[in-house]
């Protein structure tokens, strides 16, 4: 048992897991990018509101969650680089989340022990501070689920847009397939 009561799953590998994040991202990204300014912040009655919002959630998710990982401060998010796209619009944000990509991939690389404790206190708007216990596992874990959390709302949204956002499964990127002759 790790911290908190957390066990480190044997075989799963964050890097790995984070390669398929990005291939999964890369198609998302292609269903983003062509739509207009005025759909990219259209409002929806779900998640986030808005693709913009859900986007750069996402690449905020991932900037706190690699600097937690590194054992940093996590500044609040109105002082956190990627904020100011919450303003713009998609290739903007595209270019700068394809610098934290690289961030994040050194943090994961620099990981040797996927069990080590990590403690950090999280401050919620509007609400007390709570100090959170885990592990390096289980923060490479939380960047993956939080980015697939908001990634399922988006391509609801990118549906209701009426653009077939779908397949994204693990196994139809990852695994090998052959066809078979019948």
């Amino acid at each position: 048992m790790g911290v908190g009561g957390m066990s480190v799953v044997r075989g799963l590998d964050p890097i790995a897991i984070y390669e398929y994040l990005l291939k999964a991202r890369a198609k998302l990204f292609d269903w983003v990018r062509p739509i207009s300014l005025e759909q990219y912040t259209k409002e929806f009655p779900f998640g986030l509101k808005t693709l913009r919002k859900t986007m750069v959630e996402i690449a905020m998710g991932e900037y706190a969650y690699t600097r937690r990982l590194r054992g940093e401060q996590v500044p609040p998010p109105e002082d956190r680089p990627l904020q100011r796209f919450y303003e713009t619009d998609f290739a903007s944000l595209e270019r700068a989340w394809q610098e934290q990509v690289e961030e994040t991939r050194r943090a994961l690389s620099e990981i040797t022990d996927w069990s080590a404790p990590v403690e950090y206190v999280a401050r919620p708007a509007n609400q007390p501070a709570v100090r959170i216990s885990t592990t390096a596992g289980g923060i490479a874990t939380q960047l993956a689920l939080h980015e697939v959390h908001h990634r399922a709302q988006a391509m609801a949204m990118l549906r209701q847009l009426g653009i077939a956002a779908q397949n994204l499964d693990y196994s139809l990127i990852m695994f090998k397939r052959e066809q078979l002759a019948e």
